[in-house]
């Protein structure tokens, strides 16, 4: 019989019981309670006893860290004005907006309203937000006028924002797009006039605090913390009625002619201020999204005051000045022309016709080329150059326009004939067209010469005297013969107003270089009126003409009395002459 085993005892001895001491559960409990009602003793100094000067403080920043908002306040560019008060430049108020997408998705219930208030197609804006719906920020809208941008306000959508800004608006248009220049997406000026007084223009932005809800809309301004300062205005010296006019006048000419270019500057004759200064072709600086950017650049060089070209005969009288002045000739001294031709240097200068002998005063009204070159060479080339220096010629004018031409006015140490020849009428330096308005300025002025001015000026500058007056005055007269009958530029001639000037025509350089194109020419008249006492200088300048017609007394002087008579209309000049029809009406009585 097999005897039954004893269970094994368990030997593992149970540890026996922890007690905790009562003081320790106590400490514990004390702590707990404590803490609990430091708590409530905080809550109480916040929500309860809110006049305490922490729990005051406390709040009002938490509160204005999620209502108050410091806002921009932009400072607007200044209004530039022509002499008469009419805008050229303002700075319009514009606004742009911007959404934060992670509270505007593309299942927003407002967003087909957005969409058509903005002018936006709905499936874009759509794909849009998806694209940004991982960021806080995406641009919305730009530069949008404020009537639209109040009706996409008043739908009350959080998460949009709303910053004003201003753009550059134009008036003028065209007209006067390459004086005035252009600004950028920030309101500074790039171009022209506004890059010139970008700094007296600008004004300086300030900040206000506002109060604004969860929508972002502002529901109480608090106060200005920094005042905006707007720009200052500038006042031009141009009269915006001479600037539509002379442009009118301009781009008909040159569609007409289908020339390349061309440029018109208008001088009042006694101040030197710039009453109008036109180019064409110009662009619209208001719109120039369909320009290139090489097209762009091409369209605003403003190329009276920036181009340099060669004057032609423009510049005859101021040679003949020379000689003048010099005592070798009277303007009544007789020159032999004969045989129309004269070989000089191994170049003949030849004129239309042979004249013979004929006075100083003929050698101006028929540009012959023979008795310039004949005159010139008894002069020197020391006395010509001096002349030309002193009437403003090769320096810079100071107007203060940005790339504004000097012209080329060389000094030689030694003047072969041919040189001293084509100095003489119009070749071998150059000029710019506003340069030569203040050429012809010295002589409608007696000899005086005054700075150029594209502001307006309060007071009539003193200037300099650079001739004496009675040569100015002996050049008056022989200058009223060109635009007479029988002159290169009768048909400057004007009904009711004696004019007179010099009309030009300056061979162009070949574009591949090596001397001169036989097919390409510039065109020129300039001029002032009405004789006795000059109120306006006029210079036209017509480039590249491709009619078949290139002389400056057909193509640039019928442009210089349109624009003269014109003008002198403007600014209420009494006519000098009376009617053909009225004059022939008192005879018969």
């Amino acid at each position: 019989m097999t005897a039954k085993r004893k269970p094994k005892k368990n030997n593992v001895k149970l540890a026996p019981p922890v007690l905790v001491s009562r003081w320790r559960f106590y400490f514990v409990c004390g702590v707990m309670a404590c803490m609990g009602l430091a708590l409530v003793a905080q809550l109480a100094w916040l929500q309860v006893l809110p006049n305490t000067d922490r729990g005051a403080d406390f709040l009002r920043k938490a509160g204005e860290d999620r209502t108050v908002r410091s806002e921009l306040i932009p400072g607007y560019r200044g209004v530039i004005s022509d002499r008469n008060g009419d805008p050229l430049a303002v700075s319009t108020p514009l606004v742009t907006i911007s959404l934060d997408p992670q509270l505007i998705t593309s299942e927003h219930k407002q967003l087909a309203d957005l969409a058509r208030l903005a002018d936006m197609n709905l499936g874009e804006l759509k794909a849009k937000l998806d694209r940004y719906r991982n960021h806080s920020y995406m641009s919305f809208a730009t530069r949008m006028p404020p009537d639209q941008a109040a009706r996409i306000k008043a739908l009350k959508i959080a998460g949009l924002y709303y910053q004003t800004e201003y753009r550059r608006f134009y008036p003028s248009g065209e007209v006067s797009a390459q004086l005035l220049g252009v600004t950028d997406i920030y309101d500074q000026g790039q171009e022209a006039l506004e890059l010139a007084y970008n700094e007296w223009l600008t004004g300086s932005s300030g900040r206000k605090t506002v109060v604004k809800d969860e929508k972002g809309n502002v529901i109480r301004e608090v106060g200005i913390t920094e005042a905006a300062s707007p720009g200052k205005n500038l006042a031009l010296a141009i009269d915006l009625r001479l600037q539509y006019m002379a442009y009118r006048e301009l781009k008909t000419a040159v569609t007409q002619q289908r020339a390349e270019s061309g440029s018109i500057v208008v001088l009042d004759a006694h101040t030197n201020e710039v009453l109008a200064l036109v180019n064409a072709p110009s662009f619209n600086p208001n719109d120039r999204t369909g320009l290139k950017p090489e097209e762009l650049s091409e369209a605003m060089r403003n190329r009276a005051i920036v181009d340099q070209m060669e004057p032609g005969s423009t510049i005859k009288p101021f040679s003949i000045m020379a000689a003048l002045e010099k005592g070798i000739v009277g303007k009544d001294s007789i020159v032999d022309t004969s045989p129309g031709s004269l070989y000089v240097g191994g170049k003949t200068f030849v004129d239309p016709v042979n004249y013979g002998p004929i006075s100083v005063t003929k050698i101006i009204t028929k540009s012959s080329q023979v008795g310039t070159t004949k005159l010139a060479l008894r002069t020197g080339p020391t006395s010509i150059r001096d002349m030309y220096y002193r009437v403003g010629l090769g320096q810079a004018m100071g107007t203060g326009f940005p790339g504004e031409s000097g012209g080329l006015l060389p000094q030689y140490h030694r003047w072969p004939d041919v040189t001293t020849a084509n100095y003489a009428f119009g070749y071998g330096f150059t000029t710019s067209v506003l340069q030569l308005a203040q050429a012809y300025s010295v002589i409608a002025n007696d000899g005086i010469r005054k700075p150029v001015s594209l502001l307006r000026v309060e007071h009539n500058p003193a200037g300099e005297r650079v001739l004496s007056a009675e040569l100015a005055e002996e050049m008056k007269s022989m200058l009223a013969t060109v635009t007479n009958k029988g002159g290169t530029g009768h048909r400057a001639h004007l009904d009711h107003y004696s004019t007179a000037g010099k009309s030009g025509t300056a061979h162009l350089p070949r574009k591949g270089g090596g001397g001169y194109a036989d097919d390409r020419y510039r065109s020129l008249f300039a001029g002032f009126a009405p004789l006795d006492d000059p109120r306006i200088v006029v210079v036209v300048v017509i480039s590249e003409p491709k009619t078949g017609k290139y002389y400056g007394g057909e193509v640039a002087a019928p442009v210089f009395g349109r624009v003269t008579d014109a003008a002198l209309r403007l600014l209420e000049v009494p006519p000098e002459i009376e009617p053909v029809a009225t004059q022939v009406a008192e005879v018969r009585r």
